[in-house]
């Protein structure tokens, strides 16, 4: 709403039907904040991003699109395999091969804008556009307000504090 967007499509995935992970398993709790990963997380959904590329490679194929952003970036990648830049890597190759549009020289490029910042140069970047971050959270555990325990916010605050910039939301702790 806040932009206008001409066309907003949502897709019912039920990612929870699969479950293995803290985000689509309320049997599985959400940790409360380690930002420093020697292993996937339990937050890490099983072949999200591929699921998530899948519809919007076949939706920009329908609307002539030519580009699919996706908001993986690098510190995520530490922790999520399907946030690897190698990840995107095939999954392009997988796009090259799998479409009529890249068959007809109408190749759909998937680009990363934020594969190679960390969280501090993100909040930097979008300060810059003017992206208003007053309507965005991270939280993993959803809800109205953001919780500020969980590793992905206290990513967002330290992103935030890296950045000398207060992260304009209210969090619940």
């Amino acid at each position: 709403a806040f932009y206008k967007v001409e066309k907003h499509l949502i897709i019912e995935t039920n990612m929870d039907a699969i479950g293995g992970s803290a985000l689509t398993d309320n049997k599985i709790a959400v940790p409360e904040g380690t930002v420093s990963r020697a292993s996937v997380p339990v937050t890490y959904v099983p072949a999200r991003n591929l699921i998530f590329l899948s519809y919007a490679l076949g939706y920009a194929e329908t609307i002539g699109a030519r580009y699919v952003y996706i908001g993986v970036n690098n510190v995520d990648y530490s922790g999520y395999p399907d946030c690897r830049p190698e990840f995107i890597q095939h999954f392009q190759a997988v796009a090259d091969y799998s479409t009529e549009a890249a068959c007809t020289g109408k190749r759909i490029e998937i680009v990363t804008p934020l594969q190679n910042l960390s969280k501090a140069e993100i909040v930097r970047l979008a300060v810059r556009l003017a992206v208003p971050l007053e309507l965005t959270h991270s939280c993993y555990n959803g809800g109205e307000r953001a919780c500020g325990i969980c590793d992905s916010c206290k990513l967002r605050l330290q992103g935030f504090a890296a950045a000398g910039r207060k992260d304009p939301i209210e969090y619940e702790r």
